[in-house]
C-alpha cells in the first residue's frame, strides 16, 4: 500500500474513532436511565479491558522474541534518559518502568475523571453539552503544563484559551454566573482531570507499551468503580439488562474497537493531524445527541459550542505550524 493511500486509510480510521467516541456520550446518557454512574463505569471499563485482551495476545504472538528484545533495549534506553533527565534514584526509575505501577497511577486519575464525567452527564442529561465541555481538556493541557512544569505557553495557546472561555460562557452562563449548573461545573472539573491524565501519561506513560498501559489503567478504573458500587450498594443486574446496548457500546465500542482504529490510524497519520481529526469527537457528540436523543440547543448554545471547538483546534496549531516551518523535514508516522 502506497504512503498516500496508507495516510488516507489512517485518516478514515481516526475519523471513525472520533465518531465512535462522540456517539459514546449518547450511550453514557442512556445508561443513566437505569444505572448509577459508578456501576455503569464498572461494567463499561470491565468490558473495555476485556476487549483489549485479544489485541494483547495478537501483539505478543506477532512480536515474538526479536520484538521483545527490541522493546527491552528501547526500555533500557528510556530508563537511562529518565535517570539522566530527572535525576531520580535507580529504584524510582525501575518503579516507574513497571507497567503495573504506571497503569495503576494512570488508572486512578482516569477513574476520578470518568466518575466525575458520568455524574456530570447524570445531572445534565446532554450528550452534546458534555462532549464540548469535556473537550476543553485539550486547551487545559498546556495551561497545566505551564502551571506545574513551567512549560512555555505560546501565543496561539492564549488565543485558544480566550476563544474557549468565551464559548463556555455562551454555552453555560446564560443569565449571570448563577445560571451555571452543577452538571456544567462537574464536566469542567472533568476536563481538568482528563488534562491531568494526559500529563501523567506524558510524564511516565512513555516508558510503557501503550496497549499494556491501556489495559492496566482500564482494569484499575473498573476495579475502583466496582468497589465504589459495592460501597454504595448500586449493583443492579436488572439495570444492566435494561441498558445493555449502552453498556456494550460504551465498553466494547469506544474502547476495544475505537482503540484498535486509533492504533491503526496513528501508524500512518502524523501526530498533529491525527489529534486534529480526533478533536471532532465533540462535534460528533452533538450530532449523536441531536439524532438519537432529540437534543436541541439555543442559537447562543450552538455558538458557544462552535467557539469551544475552534479553541480546541487553535490549541493544537502551534505544533502544526512548527512543522510547516521546516519543509525539508518529513513528517513522522507512527
Amino acid at each position: 500500500m502506497t504512503r498516500p493511500r496508507q495516510e488516507f486509510v489512517g485518516m478514515a480510521c481516526l475519523l471513525l474513532t472520533a465518531l465512535i467516541w462522540g456517539f459514546a456520550f449518547v450511550s453514557q446518557v442512556q445508561g443513566m436511565d437505569s444505572m448509577t454512574p459508578l456501576f455503569f463505569n464498572a461494567t463499561r471499563f470491565t468490558l473495555g479491558a476485556l476487549s483489549l485482551i485479544p489485541l494483547l495476545v495478537w501483539r505478543r504472538m506477532r512480536s515474538g522474541g526479536v520484538a521483545a528484545r527490541d522493546e527491552k533495549t528501547l526500555l533500557d534506553n528510556r530508563m537511562n534518559r529518565m535517570s539522566d533527565t530527572l535525576n531520580r534514584s535507580l529504584s524510582t526509575a525501575l518503579l516507574l518502568a513497571n507497567p503495573v505501577i504506571v497503569g495503576l497511577i494512570c488508572g486512578i486519575v482516569l477513574f476520578a475523571a470518568s466518575t466525575l464525567q458520568q455524574y456530570g452527564i447524570l445531572y445534565g442529561r446532554s450528550a452534546g453539552r458534555a462532549g464540548f465541555i469535556t473537550a476543553l481538556y485539550i486547551v487545559m493541557v498546556p495551561l497545566l503544563a505551564f502551571a506545574f512544569f513551567r512549560r512555555r505557553v505560546s501565543v496561539m495557546t492564549i488565543v485558544a484559551v480566550i476563544v474557549s472561555v468565551v464559548g463556555f460562557y455562551l454555552l453555560c452562563i446564560t443569565d449571570g454566573f448563577g445560571s451555571i449548573t452543577l452538571a456544567d461545573l462537574l464536566l469542567l472539573f472533568t476536563a481538568v482531570l482528563f488534562a491531568t491524565h494526559i500529563l501523567v501519561i506524558d510524564m511516565i506513560g512513555g516508558r510503557v507499551e501503550p496497549l499494556t498501559l491501556s489495559f492496566v489503567q482500564f482494569m484499575t478504573t473498573s476495579v475502583l468503580s466496582w468497589i465504589g458500587s459495592l460501597i454504595e450498594g448500586s449493583i443492579d443486574w436488572t439495570g444492566v439488562l435494561q441498558a445493555w446496548p449502552a453498556v456494550l457500546y460504551a465498553g466494547i465500542g469506544s474502547v476495544g474497537i475505537a482503540y484498535t482504529l486509533q492504533a491503526v490510524g496513528q501508524q500512518w497519520v502524523p501526530p498533529t493531524r491525527a489529534s486534529l481529526i480526533m478533536s471532532l469527537e465533540s462535534f460528533f457528540s452533538a450530532v449523536g445527541g441531536a439524532l438519537l436523543l432529540g437534543e436541541v440547543m439555543t442559537v447562543r448554545g450552538y455558538i458557544g459550542c462552535a467557539l469551544i471547538f475552534a479553541g480546541t483546534l487553535i490549541a493544537q496549531l502551534p505544533a502544526r505550524l512548527s512543522q510547516l516551518s521546516e519543509p525539508h523535514q518529513p513528517e513522522e508516522h507512527h
